[in-house]
């Protein structure tokens, strides 16, 4: 997994020790004599994502800055109303370091002498920090610069002092500072070890570090705003040979920034929520946005049925007969993360060739086909999350593990668990009590389960009157009893449906035989065609259960039952007559 995460930083990222992509917020533009001529909104509300942003190492030692970008509480002393004086006093010490090291840059690199002029006025911070809150900036935003119209952190000579600089403070911290925890085993480890420890990723010998970058923008998915870790050691049960921190995967400082560059940029560009975790996802050889087919799960191409499907299809067409642009042997990857306090939590990693990931959405959108409520066609293709949805009451409810398991269904083309199932059938229920419409994602979900589930269902989109399972006659039969009551008794509160309907799909034997002998009365208030219409579909259905209505259902007959009814109450709105023979109060 982090090999492939390396391998994608090497192919499309500038990856380095010492610099990192920030998402900034602000621009300040400066004149060559160190006045404010502009402060300028970067991006979205979120700001832009800007590469090549020098990254100060042990930030822990506090009172350090990172160079030439940094927050704005940091450079100009800008905080919200009785911010704590602790922390002002603070980011006082860091703004002086900020400061301090770009007078000492701008004594070798000319383009930020108007920098540290600017910095040295504290009428022109004064003047920055009242745009910024006229602008209602933030002060944890960060602040680029534009000097003299020229951007530092295109300017080689201003980059390479950071580069000098950053090693020469790295080699005078090792010579001063204490052994941190592990150091000394380390140290041991590599005396005993031939040729001395290797990078876990890279191969090379190494002094590992002992601690790595953060992994940010999994704030909203249980990680913190400062970043969360994904490699490190803090506990005695994880640790091995008296290694601590990082030091139990050792890694060189450039492998360990690949990784960390890699899947950053991933989480920000190619990411999808589910539920409270984030699914990143790339290609080994990059494809057009539109053909995309994990894409299609989350927002087919068309809101029109089958648009999803199709797509697949026809890259699936094109690659088999070599006119897809991409050779046909290209990998997908696909991790699902969260954090934890304060670590990056791995919940599950899939890899595969393109092509059988095409062909599983394929058959995901075919499995998931189903007849439209009105039963005119086949329903859109529902978006996952919609099918996630679809077993809660709001998808906030939804649990994490949960819509992992339905993303590895769909992109491995597993069974459907059982216990999905149940939920599903459950919201069924409630919903058709509370006489709310059909959901055409349930519903498809649960003819997908019994085709997921091998064996010869019979399953199809639309209502099959051959089924040869009882439970699945069993819920036509309801289906045409209550619309029977409606055609003669019109709507009289709560019908069969919302009365029987649970009683029925759990013991059809007790129930429906008691629904059967008052249907003749109902009957009787019908005028004589479509009272024989009637007659007719009861006639058949009995046919098909004869003297075969179970006791009772269990919870596999009871999803039949649920297809029985709503393909059933489908295949009625469809005909020429549909007003008189299904009112619009069942479950529209």
């Amino acid at each position: 997994m982090l090999n492939e995460l390396v391998e994608y930083a090497r192919k499309n990222l500038d990856s380095e020790p010492g610099f990192t992509t920030r998402t900034v917020r602000w621009l300040a533009d400066i004149s060559s004599d160190g006045q404010l001529i502009n402060v300028l909104p970067l991006g979205d509300d979120k700001g832009e994502q800007t590469p090549k942003c020098p990254e100060m190492h042990n930030m822990n030692a506090g009172g350090r800055a990172h160079f030439l970008v940094e927050t704005l509480q940091t450079v100009t002393m800008y905080f919200k109303p009785n911010e704590d004086e602790k922390k002002i006093a603070g980011s006082r010490e860091k703004q002086l370091f900020f400061a301090e090291m770009l007078h000492q840059a701008a004594t070798t690199v000319v383009m930020l002498q108007p920098l540290g002029q600017f910095l040295k006025n504290s009428e022109q911070i004064e003047l920055l920090r009242t745009r910024l809150a006229a602008d209602k900036a933030k002060p944890t935003d960060w602040l680029r610069w534009r000097i003299a119209g020229a951007d530092p952190l295109q300017e080689t000579s201003a980059l390479d002092w950071w580069r000098t600089w950053r090693e020469a403070d790295q080699r005078k911290g090792k010579g001063e500072e204490k052994p941190k925890r592990g150091e000394k085993a380390v140290e041991k480890l590599i005396e005993s070890v031939p040729g001395g420890m290797v990078c876990f990723l890279s191969g090379e010998e190494l002094q590992p570090l002992s601690t790595q970058p953060k992994i940010t923008g999994l704030s909203g998915v249980g990680g913190l705003g400062t970043g969360d870790v994904m490699i490190g050691f803090d506990k005695s049960a994880f640790c091995s040979f008296g290694l601590e921190q990082a030091s139990n995967a050792a890694m060189g400082e450039k492998s360990a920034r690949e990784y960390v560059d890699a899947l950053n940029h991933l989480i920000k560009n190619h990411s999808r929520k589910l539920a409270n975790a984030l699914v990143v996802h790339w290609f080994k050889e990059a494809i057009q946005k539109e053909d995309d087919p994990l894409s299609f799960l989350s927002e087919p191409p068309e809101l029109t049925a089958g648009a999803a499907q199709q797509s697949a299809r026809e890259i699936l067409a094109a690659i088999r007969v070599g006119q897809y642009p991409v050779p046909a042997n290209n990998r997908f990857y696909a991790m699902t993360v969260s954090g934890a306090s304060g670590r990056v939590m791995v919940r599950d990693w899939m890899v595969g060739s393109f092509e059988e990931l095409v062909a599983r959405i394929e058959l995901w959108f075919s499995d998931l086909e189903i007849v439209a409520r009105d039963g005119g066609k086949s329903a859109s293709e529902p978006k996952f999350m919609a099918v996630c949805g679809s077993i809660v009451r709001d998808l906030k409810d939804l649990p994490a593990p949960t819509a992992t398991t339905l993303w590895r269904v769909a992109l491995a083309g597993l069974p459907i668990p059982q216990s999905i199932i149940a939920q599903a059938l459950a919201r069924f229920r409630a919903d058709l009590i509370e006489d709310k419409p059909f959901n055409h994602a349930r519903m498809g979900l649960i003819k997908a389960y019994f085709i997921r589930k091998g064996g010869d269902h019979q399953m199809g989109a639309y209502l099959n009157k051959e089924h040869p399972e009882s439970a699945y006659q069993c819920g036509r039969l309801l289906a045409i009893l209550a619309g029977l009551q409606r055609a003669a008794l019109g709507d009289v509160g709560a019908g069969v449906v919302q009365r029987y309907y649970v009683a029925a799909s759990q013991t059809p034997g007790l129930t429906l035989g008691r629904l059967f002998n008052n249907a003749k009365n109902h009957l009787n208030k019908l005028d004589g065609g479509l009272s024989y219409w009637y007659e007719d579909q009861i006639a058949e259905i009995m046919s098909r259960i004869q003297d075969r209505i179970p006791s009772t259902l269990n919870l596999d007959q009871q999803s039949l039952f649920a297809l029985g009814y709503y393909q059933q109450i489908a295949a009625n709105r469809a005909g020429k007559n549909n007003d008189t023979k299904e009112s619009k109060g069942d479950n529209q």
